[in-house]
């Protein structure tokens, strides 16, 4: 595992998350990814109001992560943000190896960020507008590399996804959004 990054917040996600905390009854460990990732971590805005999570340690916990801060809690109802649960995520295989904590000083929440090419891989099978604009955003912003990206697709992601065809489709797609294998300074951007 990375080693941890110290996060300063901006309200509400401060307050949010140590409420949440303050109202665990364990030590819990949530492997997130999405938009809360993507901004917190990585400094690419993008509004959201839920923090997903792909797992939840000890897995028990998720129950009372989601009671205490889900879609239909106080917490959500008072902050307008609130923890998901994603129940199916493409991931490749070894992203464990590379998450990294994200250092809120908080006492019994811990929060791990996917790394962004395991970010960007979680996004391949679904592929929605919103996801390709992600990674234009993240590869851009990022300065990531096409060769890296494609070496976990082809050895952790790509063997473990049905309809593996289609989604090789979508890897020589977004190929294009890579500024090493396109001559555009900004790939794929429209300037904001």
């Amino acid at each position: 595992m990375a080693t941890a990054t110290t996060l300063s917040l901006p309200k509400p996600w401060s307050d949010f998350l140590k409420e949440a905390d303050a109202q665990l009854s364990q030590k819990v460990n949530l492997h997130c990814l999405g938009g809360f990732v993507l901004t917190a971590l990585y400094g690419i805005a993008r509004p959201t109001a839920d923090l997903d999570y792909v797992s939840a340690v000890p897995r028990k916990a998720r129950e009372e992560v989601e009671r205490i801060a889900g879609r239909e809690s106080a917490l959500c109802k008072k902050y307008k943000l609130y923890f998901q649960g994603v129940g199916i995520a493409d991931l490749p295989e070894d992203y464990e190896s590379r998450i990294q904590e994200l250092k809120l000083n908080l006492e019994k929440l811990k929060l791990w960020a996917l790394d962004p090419y395991d970010l960007l891989l979680s996004k391949v099978t679904r592929n929605s507008p919103k996801d390709q604009d992600d990674a234009k955003r993240v590869i851009f912003t990022l300065k990531l590399d096409f060769k890296t990206f494609h070496d976990r697709w082809e050895k952790e992601l790509g063997p473990l996804v049905s309809n593996r065809a289609r989604h090789d489709l979508t890897i020589e797609l977004w190929k294009e959004y890579f500024p090493d294998e396109n001559l555009d300074e900004n790939p794929g951007m429209d300037g904001t």
